[in-house]
């Protein structure tokens, strides 16, 4: 009769916790995708803003610009920018490892913080989040190629 009490509870627990952890990872790809909508949107700070300074016209051209597809351990990165003045004025994800929770958990972090980087700094050369080692070097490749191609 322990035994079979004790095999409940280890199977209730273990459903539990496969719930919770099901939960945890909706929230993390609804929060990642929340972000990639604000990356688009008029919302999204320019480098003029955040610095208080005036872009300088004329940096790069004007458009919008795909990075190359850089492989990083867990899948592949690629970013779109947005050039409006000379400057760099959005940032879009359009890859990015989301197939495993603790990708979805480093990128959730990661992400808003080399966007914003990024469009301060006016530049692919941006500092590597800890944590996230191989995702921001793979996001500075794909932003310095699209910068490249901006030229």
């Amino acid at each position: 009769m322990k035994k079979i009490f004790l095999s409940l509870v280890v199977i209730i627990s273990f459903t539990l916790y496969s719930l919770y952890e099901r939960q945890q990872v909706k929230d993390a790809v609804t929060l990642v995708k929340t972000s990639d909508k604000d990356n688009t949107s008029d919302s999204t700070p320019n480098s003029s803003s955040a610095s208080g300074l005036p872009p300088a016209p004329g940096t790069y051209k004007d458009g919008i610009y795909i990075g190359s597809v850089e492989d990083v351990f867990y899948g592949d990165i690629q970013i779109q920018i947005t050039i409006a003045n000379g400057r760099i004025d959005s940032i879009k994800f359009l890859k990015y490892p989301d197939d495993q929770q603790t990708s979805i958990m480093i990128n959730t972090q990661m992400m808003p913080i080399l966007t914003q980087e990024a469009i301060q700094k006016q530049s692919s050369e941006v500092d590597i989040v800890s944590g996230a080692t191989d995702s921001s070097e793979g996001f500075r490749r794909s932003l310095a190629n699209a910068l490249f191609q901006a030229k």
